[in-house]
């Protein structure tokens, strides 16, 4: 019996199927960028499962987000995730090497994480702006990281770290850092930080990479 869908927003490509991939947003929520960038991998060929962390609830202020953010239930978190894990593993095309997991800043730490929890699912991970820590030895992953270079949310020592730990821990790890960037450079609803340019850098290399890692 198929699974109900989670609470979330799926992308599905012309075709009705594809490779899975699914989207954690950044702590202002669920919002019509996460969406819109769903939509995106779908046109690509993926199909896209954002599941939404936060229920409903979405926000454009950082008071609003760290009001959000803190207020988030880690084990609920953790129990959302493996729900649309198992969601996406019944609509994505099958593969052997399970699917990926980008995660935009607080979706990044639970990249992390997943990719622990569930190595045999996670085949790929795309992190944008966000660290974190994990026993990453029982990763099976490879990953991806797009950081900023002035960035008072994730300074470089923390990049640098989760760099090296990645890389000892035996991981394809390749982490490009953005000049004259900031947090949420990625992102185009945050105007004071968008950036045009590294954002479309930034997405090239995701889809090169994700394209890689389905044919592995």
């Amino acid at each position: 019996m198929a699974q109900t869908q989670p609470d979330g927003y799926l992308a599905l490509p012309a075709t009705g199927k594809g490779p899975g991939i699914l989207v954690l947003h950044a702590w202002w929520g669920l919002n019509d960028t996460i969406k819109a960038f769903c939509t995106q991998l779908a046109t690509a060929g993926f199909v896209a499962f954002a599941p939404d962390l936060y229920h409903g609830q979405v926000t454009d202020t950082i008071p609003g987000a760290e009001t959000l953010s803190q207020a988030l239930d880690d084990h609920q978190a953790k129990a959302d995730l493996a729900a649309a894990v198992q969601f996406l593993n019944e609509h994505a095309q099958p593969s052997d090497q399970g699917f990926a997991v980008i995660g935009f800043s607080l979706g990044a730490y639970y990249a992390l994480e997943l990719a622990a929890a569930d190595p045999e699912h996670i085949r790929s991970v795309v992190l944008f702006y966000g660290t974190g820590g994990a026993d990453f030895n029982n990763s099976k992953a490879a990953y991806l990281g797009h950081f900023a270079e002035n960035d008072p949310y994730e300074p470089q020592p923390n990049v640098d770290w989760l760099e090296e730990s990645l890389k000892k821990a035996g991981h394809s790890v390749t982490f490009f850092r953005y000049p004259g960037t900031g947090h949420w450079f990625f992102e185009p609803d945050r105007l004071d930080a968008y950036n045009q340019a590294a954002a479309n850098l930034a997405w090239e290399r995701t889809l090169a990479f994700l394209k890689n890692s389905d044919t592995v």
